[in-house]
């Protein structure tokens, strides 16, 4: 009798035990529950893990859009729900669209003009500029062209001038072959048009006859060169870079006394390389920031700027000036 009372005794101590070990383990399974569900609004809260969807449009300049493709390809990997487009139309075609709200980015090598500023205005759009990079317009001939390394500033606006009356070699150097110089450049709605035409042409015309070919795909530039002994040309650095094996860049001497000076990253970062360094940019259609996958875009695009420079051959900002960019958009970011 004794000896079932104490196993009775000892199976009640047990049930006991099971009983509490339970009740202990339910409530720790809440509380792990409660603490993951807290560590996901966080993080949710902070931006790092929330989806988004919908559409962000981009377009305009030629010359970012290597960096823009870059970017848009990478952050679509973070965000596969939204659709990124961009488009390649020129400085000039992307402002036609930013200035009436069409698009949400506007790509430009150059800045807004006064005129498209105006359009902007009557349409109530705001538009706020976003510098990306820095790029060297290249001004490049055909590698098989061994009797020029450089040019002046003065003879390259001889080469492309409308009514300097030089469409020979020739006319440029009397030593130099007895060719017609066959041009290829961007067309008028790129902003490496006007940047040039500014720079060089001093706002003249440009030639334009049948010896000249015109067109707002880079890569069409880039193969009339390859095709073209006596051919010259002029696009942004990255896609001489991209074929340096094909073409050949000139070195530019900026003044009389100056020593003729090639586009590198080095020599466009420290401004050595004149007058043709620019800075490159995207303009925000500023309303659009009231889209979250617009907002969060722009912010990965100022994050991501430096990584796609480099990645397509231009250079990149300080990151000082890329966190003073990010700042300011979050300032004009609508708050929640």
């Amino acid at each position: 009798m004794k000896s079932f009372k104490k196993l009775a005794l000892l199976l009640t101590l047990i049930l006991a035990l099971t009983a509490l070990a339970a009740c202990g383990s339910s409530e720790g399974g809440d509380s792990e529950s409660d603490s993951s569900s807290e560590g996901e609004n966080t993080s949710s809260e902070e931006g790092s893990s929330e989806e988004l969807s919908g559409t962000v449009q981009v377009a305009g300049s030629s010359t970012v859009y290597p960096m823009a493709v870059y970017i848009a390809e990478q952050y679509q990997k973070e965000q596969p729900e939204v659709n990124v487009t961009v488009d390649s139309i020129g400085s000039g075609g992307g402002f036609k669209k930013s200035t009436k709200g069409e698009i949400d980015l506007s790509n430009a090598s150059r800045e807004i003009k006064e005129e498209e500023k105006k359009i902007a205005e009557e349409n109530g759009i705001n538009l706020h500029p976003l510098e990306l990079a820095y790029d060297g317009l290249t001004v490049a001939v055909n590698p098989n062209a061994d009797f020029i390394d450089k040019l002046t500033v003065s003879q390259l606006k001889e080469i492309f001038l409308a009514d300097s009356g030089k469409t020979k070699w020739s006319d440029i150097n009397s030593e130099w072959p007895d060719e017609e110089i066959k041009i290829y450049a961007p067309g008028h709605d790129s902003g490496t048009f006007d940047y040039f035409n500014e720079a060089i042409l001093e706002e003249n015309s440009m030639r334009e006859d049948s010896g000249v070919t015109l067109s707002e795909d880079d890569n069409t530039l880039v193969q009339g060169i390859k095709n073209d002994e006596y051919s010259i040309g002029f696009f942004g650095y990255a896609y001489y870079a991209e074929n340096k094996d094909s073409l050949k860049a000139l070195g530019i001497q900026d003044g009389e006394d100056a020593e003729a000076v090639k586009p590198s990253p080095e020599t466009i970062q420290d401004g050595s390389y004149t007058p043709l360094s620019r800075p490159l940019y995207t303009y925000i259609v500023e309303s659009a920031l009231e889209k979250p996958q617009v907002l969060d875009y722009t912010l990965y695009t100022l994050n991501n700027a430096g990584e796609a420079a480099q990645e397509v051959s231009y250079v990149a900002l300080p990151d000082e000036k890329y966190q003073e960019q990010i700042d300011k958009v979050k300032e004009m970011a609508p708050s929640e």
